[in-house]
């Protein structure tokens, strides 16, 4: 159980609840045990009055109702002290799913693009959903029926041995040899378990990536396959739950063959002894109902076993994630005094992953205000700047710089409050119209909304919708054009009103026309403070007050618009194509 020792913490928190749980536990337990005694009471009576003619029948009757009436009373409150373990330990197991939970959703939030990148969405969401409810089932379950078996053995066996030392050992002679079934299977159990789980993960990712991509799946009928692959993965799933289960299946029967065991012991050694006059009927009876109450207990030794070891499976996952540290962290969180001037003073980055150079030796300076476009090949670059200056990576050499002060000595919410970023594929949640672009600041009115979505020209596109800004979005934002999602996006930006605006090609899908219009507005708009706009199309770029032009991530050549169309080189190839293919 090295993996769930991480949840100890969860213990300690409710450790009050739990202890509570223990006490309830612990008298429903003894007053389960006055129904035996009073019945093995009940049968000694009705012994004297019938062989030995010591009791009257009177005598009898009154024994037998106050017995009866015990047991009534004594059932029903266990039931209650019952019902009230439930309660507090299952309640226990809830509020440390609902931590557990927070704590990964909250620790995902934290890690960096290269955790996601290397880790699958349907693995993500497996461990926070599947594993998370096998450690419950640790926390509730398995807790409450280890504690109330504890108990019940404790209790019960005592007492046996107080009153027929020599019975009780003979009954208790299977559990040995239960305990050491149990011992050997559960590795195999943990195993197995394990096996299980990582296929469900498998199973969940290829679902999430089927439903996702279900347009391409659809336009290159690739149906069939992902039909054939869907049913390899579930008969895979199927065939390692199908050992698991085999596995599991022993248990039942053998804890059922042994309390059997047990039960003949009793009525054999126990039968033997009353013949001899060691013990009364009385007796014999107590210990037929004792052996049949440890029953269940002993039967739920073997589910609580599987329990722990899939619980133990799956936090092993969970460990995995929640050990991951995230690469990027807060800086102290100096204030800014001087403007925002944006610097870039020798930056260079290599991803890790793929061991490509994406940046070498960048070097500008954009004062607040001022516009900088940047434009390249695929693959220059262009893109690495905005992670660079969102810090969603950090430089491998040299140092960025805003109003003077290094990004790295920010709070990562004190930088990107400050910054707006309308990426290459802008995603939009399955809400409304109106809340998406309240993401980018959540007490916006719907005026607010109104005046950022006329910015970014997609007012008029969303009051031809019968709901108009309260039109719910499919996932990504299927019910919207490429074009609208871009623009969506934008007003998304806008509404946060940033000091710095990134735009990374989020024009792409949009007309000339449409273009046009959208960078007029933004020029009206945002006079003041500092835009960066990556763009294949020059005219996104031709009024910026100053340009990049990177290839294989170097700045190959920088000026102005005008500057660079009158300088041989890649600028002017690229103004003179798209020169071409517009009067074409």
């Amino acid at each position: 159980m090295k993996e769930l020792q991480y949840l100890n913490k969860y213990l300690r928190k409710y450790q009050v609840k739990l202890l509570i749980g223990i006490v309830i536990t612990v008298i429903a337990r003894i007053l389960s045990l006055f129904a035996p005694r009073l019945v093995g009471d009940s049968l000694t009576a009705v012994e004297n009055f019938v062989i030995d003619k010591s009791l009257s029948l009177d005598e009898v009757k009154l024994i037998l109702l106050q017995n009866i009436s015990i047991i009534i009373g004594t059932a029903l409150l266990s039931g209650f002290f019952t019902f009230l373990m439930r309660q507090t330990i299952i309640n226990v197991s809830r509020y440390i799913e609902y931590d557990l939970k927070n704590e990964i959703y909250n620790h995902y939030q934290r890690l960096t693009q290269r955790f996601y990148k290397n880790n699958r969405t349907g693995d993500l969401m497996s461990r926070i959903s599947e594993d998370v409810g096998k450690v419950r089932m640790y926390f509730g379950p398995a807790i409450m029926y280890s504690i109330n078996t504890i108990a019940l053995f404790v209790i019960v066996i005592t007492y046996m041995f107080s009153i027929a030392p020599e019975l009780a050992l003979y009954t208790i002679i299977p559990l040995p040899l239960l305990s050491y079934i149990i011992y050997r299977l559960n590795s195999v159990i943990h195993l197995r378990s394990t096996r299980v789980q990582e296929v469900l993960s498998q199973l969940s990712t290829f679902t999430q990536e089927a439903f996702s991509g279900i347009t391409i799946i659809k336009s290159y009928t690739l149906q069939p396959q992902f039909k054939q692959s869907f049913e390899t993965l579930t008969h895979t799933s199927k065939e390692k739950n199908m050992d698991l289960v085999r596995l599991q299946a022993w248990f039942f029967p053998l804890m059922i063959l042994l309390i059997g065991i047990s039960n003949l012991i009793v009525i054999f050694v126990g039968g033997s002894q009353y013949m001899q006059g060691k013990i009364e009927i009385g007796v014999l009876g107590e210990f037929i109902i004792y052996v049949n109450m440890l029953t269940w207990p002993v039967a739920v030794v073997g589910w609580v076993t599987s329990i722990v070891q899939q619980a133990e499976a799956s936090q092993k996952r969970i460990n995995r994630f929640l050990l991951e540290q995230p690469e990027i962290n807060d800086g102290p969180g100096k204030e800014i005094s001087d403007p925002l001037t944006i610097t870039f003073d020798q930056v260079s980055l290599r991803y890790p992953e793929t061991n490509i150079q994406a940046l070498d030796k960048i070097s500008f300076e954009l004062k607040p205000g001022q516009k900088l476009g940047i434009v390249g090949s695929v693959g220059s670059g262009k893109s690495t700047i905005f992670e660079l200056l969102t810090r969603l990576y950090d430089v491998d050499a040299g140092e960025i710089r805003l109003g003077g002060v290094p990004i790295k000595d920010l709070k990562l919410q004190q930088l990107r409050e400050k910054i707006a970023v309308v990426p290459q594929n802008p995603f939009l949640f399955s809400e409304s119209i109106a809340d998406n672009i309240r993401f980018g600041r959540q007490n916006a009115t719907l005026e607010e909304i109104e005046a950022a979505a006329k910015i970014a020209n997609v007012h008029h596109n969303i009051t031809e919708f019968t709901e108009g800004y309260e039109t719910l979005l499919g996932e990504r934002g299927l019910t919207l054009s490429g074009g609208q999602i871009q623009r969506v996006s934008i007003a998304r930006a806008l509404i946060k009103n940033p000091e710095i605006l990134l735009l990374d090609d989020c024009l792409s899908a949009v007309d000339t026309d449409t273009e046009e219009k959208i960078l007029s507005n933004l020029k009206d708009n945002r006079q003041e403070k500092t835009t960066l706009i990556i763009s294949h199309r020059l005219t996104s770029v031709m009024d910026a007050d100053h340009i990049l032009v990177l290839l294989e991530g170097k700045i190959i050549q920088s000026g102005t618009h005008r500057e660079l169309v009158n300088q041989v080189g890649y600028y002017q190839d690229l103004f003179d194509k798209q020169q071409t293919e517009k009067a074409a």
